[in-house]
């Protein structure tokens, strides 16, 4: 490096320590582009100086300044982990504190291997970069989405899903979207540190993904089927450290019962994740009486509940479903993408007689098969069902298509408080329907809930922390999208290929 480069340029080589400081504050910003703030233009900004220093430096710092990134990153971005853990999980400050700095040290590992893929591939050529670059973010975030059940929160396309990027969704999913940036970002460097026609390139190349994407967002990629369907979403708004008083149980179910009958034009009522703190064989009175307002009429009620099943074991199962009911009619999905440390827990039996003795939750709920009927209203719409945390996880649901025309989510958000996690959630699930092309219904205990378009937009939103019961239509759409019908392996196929290539090309340098 050119000695009369500018200093600020030189400190990854002469002051790594400060450099990687540097990184782990530029990393600790990234969230500003995720919801609730929405600066989805500072991530390439935040990006530049990374992909830099992958540039110019060895695999080995490449991927320390990546880790550091990734770790301030992370530790923003998810830092509601402790809420959960400690404020409503009731574990002491230090186990939730542990968990935190846990999973956002083993995020920032994921990074720190694409900032060694980065360097060690490109070998500091920016023509190289243009294409490593992308390709090594994109399959760590993959990679990160599944391995030991996955964690895909904060995937870069998520931010985008209100610019320009979003119009690459249907075509490629949110992967695609991340890679779009990514390669528009690489390209301003290229086009930086580069000359004469490789410069040009750069800066088509920096161009072309937004103007693309722009075009993308144009055509519809699905096409209505039927009338218009009247839906309503309950929240009950009950906090998650009061929700299980066993004095709120007839409150809340006095609340969603006559949430249902003060809409009787809706067809299909959406109530949240476990809407009755119950299992269900303790108020099978409750849902009978349920299925009896539904009677002779056209409507369903779709809620979260506990099931109790001895179909498989003579001790019971408990999963987390959610039910639909219509006159005479029940049907039940159960959740395929259980949460570890939150509804099952991957400890030897020692550290969960531990937990037992240390009053932390410790019994496992049963996954449910990981291809489940779809739900039917009674006025004919087939639903593609996702509980809380597993419409993170847009490829598992991929078999409900093309035969399911609406999205139902039900969440239970209360356990992060009032902190980022909501929004983000919401975001996520904006991302879902815009990638498939279906409208969503989605209720959450405390919010956020919403009613949202086939194109990713917020059609209605409720409040926070308040008892609400909203209104709207929604548009039942058939057809694929691209991203529908071949789900995550165009764009990880790609990113494949390209690291295959240039891996092969400098093996003889490894």
């Amino acid at each position: 490096m050119a000695r009369d480069t500018h200093p600020i340029l030189l400190l990854p080589a002469d002051r790594p320590r400060l450099s990687r400081l540097v990184a782990f504050i530029l990393g600790s910003a990234m969230s500003l582009g995720f919801a609730p703030f929405g600066w989805s233009l500072i991530l390439p900004l935040l990006l530049l100086p990374l992909l830099y220093v992958c540039k110019m430096v060895s695999p080995r710092d490449a991927g320390g300044h990546a880790f550091w990134f990734g770790l301030g990153m992370f530790l923003t971005g998810t830092y509601w982990i402790y809420i959960s853990v400690h404020v409503f999980g009731d574990a002491a400050p230090w186990i939730a504190l542990l968990l935190m700095i846990g999973l956002a040290v083993i995020m920032a590992t994921f990074l720190w291997i694409a900032g060694w893929l980065m360097s060690r591939l490109s070998q500091g050529e920016a023509s190289q970069m243009l294409l490593v670059a992308p390709a090594a973010w994109v399959l760590i975030e993959w990679m990160r989405g599944w391995f030991l059940t996955g964690f895909p929160w904060l995937a870069l396309g998520y931010a985008q899903i209100d610019g320009l990027f979003a119009g690459w969704a249907p075509l490629l999913g949110v992967y695609g979207v991340s890679f779009m940036l990514v390669i528009s970002t690489t390209a301003v460097l290229v086009a930086l540190t580069s000359t004469g026609t490789l410069r040009i390139i750069a800066v088509a190349a920096a161009v072309l993904p937004w103007f693309s994407g722009g075009l993308l967002l144009l055509p519809d990629w699905t096409e209505p089927v039927g009338n218009p369907v009247r839906a309503s979403i309950a929240q009950a708004g009950v906090s998650q450290d009061k929700k299980w008083d066993r004095d709120q149980l007839r409150p809340i179910m006095e609340f969603y019962r006559r949430s249902t009958l003060r809409v009787p034009e809706s067809e299909i009522i959406d109530w949240p994740e476990v809407a009755i703190p119950a299992l269900d064989d303790q108020v099978t009175g409750y849902i009978n009486l349920i299925k009896s307002d539904l009677r002779n009429s056209n409507r369903s009620v779709v809620f979260g509940i506990l099931e109790r099943s001895f179909e498989h074991n003579p001790d019971g199962n408990i999963y987390n479903s959610v039910f639909i009911l219509s006159d005479g009619e029940q049907q039940s999905y159960r959740k395929r993408h259980l949460v570890p440390f939150g509804e099952y827990f991957p400890v030897p039996p020692a550290v969960r007689e531990w937990m037992k003795m240390q009053n932390l939750p410790h019994s496992d709920l049963t996954a449910g098969e990981a291809v489940q009927p779809l739900l039917v209203a009674a006025n004919g719409a087939k639903l593609a069902a996702a509980i809380c945390y597993e419409d993170a996880y847009g490829a598992e649901q991929l078999y409900a298509f093309p035969e399911a025309n609406l999205l139902i989510n039900v969440s239970n958000d209360a356990w992060f408080g009032d902190s980022i996690a909501p929004h983000q959630h919401l975001e996520i699930a904006r991302m879902r329907a815009l990638e498939v092309g279906r409208d969503a219904i989605r209720s959450t205990n405390t919010g956020i809930s919403a009613f949202i378009g086939a194109d990713g937009a917020l059609l209605q939103t409720g409040k926070q922390f308040e008892q609400e019961l909203m209104t709207a239509d929604v548009q039942p759409r058939r057809g694929l999208t691209p991203y529908a019908s071949l789900g995550n392996l165009p764009i990880v196929g790609l990113s494949l290929v390209i690291l295959g290539v240039f891996w092969m090309r400098h093996r003889g340098g490894l």
